[in-house]
């Protein structure tokens, strides 16, 4: 397991980060503490999860993980949670508000039975709320020792840029990750939040690395989803949904995968999430595993380093082939300068 700054902050993390949506709901406590223990000994560092994983249940599995490990065990951990969404009704039970944020995240400490976490990270944008008010929020969770740094998710690029910014114009701690979903069949982030992240100095938390399971190779085109598999029980099930995923496009990509992995002896998982692992700003990959092996066999991925034809195989397989205008031919053109003439 290799090590990289957490974002723009001073920590290391490593490479991979455990995602811990399952835990509560498709894994049990136990399950889930065999989870914390293989990922720990596998050199892991950084624990992702939210309030509202499994309503809560998700943050106390993991505090009581905590409370019955060593310390030098638990020390180890750079552990990161979220607040944003409803955990019950009512008008301010959710968004980015002072009031909501200040109340969710003394609950996840609650749960977690900390005092502080590393990384609070806020689920998604609110339009709600002037930006002010949560980073100011979200400052003084720093000054009061709740949080050591604070980061995004699911924002878009023009958001990200304007919190940024509006947090340089506060004097206020600006946000060190972004926590977007990306994938070989997800990549329209490349378009302006990558760069919009990296003109920041942020880091990337990419969830979902795997489309879901389609990157693993588990669905085919013929056969509709049955079984034990996340869309085993409902095919139609949100955006990972067979018939709205099922594109050419993605079944080109899971071709190429299933090459570059039949030729390294390796498994189709590996190669998907070592592509995401070693793109530009990426921090640390998410990793969600329903069982210990599933884990056991994604942490396997940094052993795979994908030599430059295999990258661009992927790439190419699973380019977004953008319009004319402003992402495509047209647009770049519009935008390049040549100095050498």
């Amino acid at each position: 397991m290799r090590y990289r700054r957490l974002g723009n902050s001073g920590t290391a993390v490593s490479e991979l980060c455990l995602g811990t949506m399952t835990f509560g709901t498709e894994t049990d406590e136990t399950g889930s503490h065999e989870q914390l223990d293989v990922f720990l000994e596998a050199g892991g560092t950084l624990v992702d999860t939210a309030n509202v994983y499994s309503g809560g249940v998700s943050e106390e599995i993991i505090g009581r993980w905590l409370k019955d490990r060593p310390t030098d065990v638990t020390d180890r951990v750079v552990l990161a949670t979220k607040g944003r969404f409803a955990l019950e009704e009512g008008p301010n039970s959710s968004g980015l508000s002072a009031r909501h944020l200040t109340r969710a995240l003394d609950a996840s400490l609650d749960r977690l039975g900390v005092d502080s976490v590393d990384l609070y990270q806020v689920h998604a944008s609110d339009e709600h709320t002037p930006m002010e008010e949560t980073l100011r929020t979200l400052d003084g969770f720093v000054q009061a020792g709740k949080i050591r740094y604070y980061g995004l998710s699911n924002f878009t690029g023009w958001e990200l840029t304007k919190l940024v910014h509006t947090a340089r114009a506060l004097g206020v701690r600006p946000p060190v990750t972004l926590q977007p979903q990306y994938s070989l069949i997800v990549r329209e982030i490349e378009w302006e939040i990558v760069p919009a992240v990296l003109d920041a100095g942020m880091g990337l938390l990419p969830w979902s690395p795997l489309g879901g399971g389609w990157l693993s190779g588990k669905y085919t085109r013929d056969q509709r989803p049955t079984g034990d598999t996340r869309l085993g029980d409902d095919p139609n099930r949100g955006m990972e949904a067979y018939d709205r995923r099922g594109t050419d496009r993605t079944w080109r990509i899971i071709e190429a995968v299933e090459q570059v992995a039949q030729a390294r002896g390796v498994s189709m998982a590996e190669v998907a999430l070592s592509w995401v692992t070693n793109r530009p700003a990426v921090t640390a990959t998410i990793l969600g595993a329903r069982t210990t092996e599933q884990l056991r066999a994604n942490l396997r991925s940094v052993d795979v380093e994908l030599t430059p034809e295999e990258n661009a195989a992927l790439d190419a397989a699973s380019d977004l082939e953008a319009t004319d205008y402003p992402y495509g031919e047209m647009g770049v053109q519009q935008r390049s300068r040549d100095l050498a003439g």
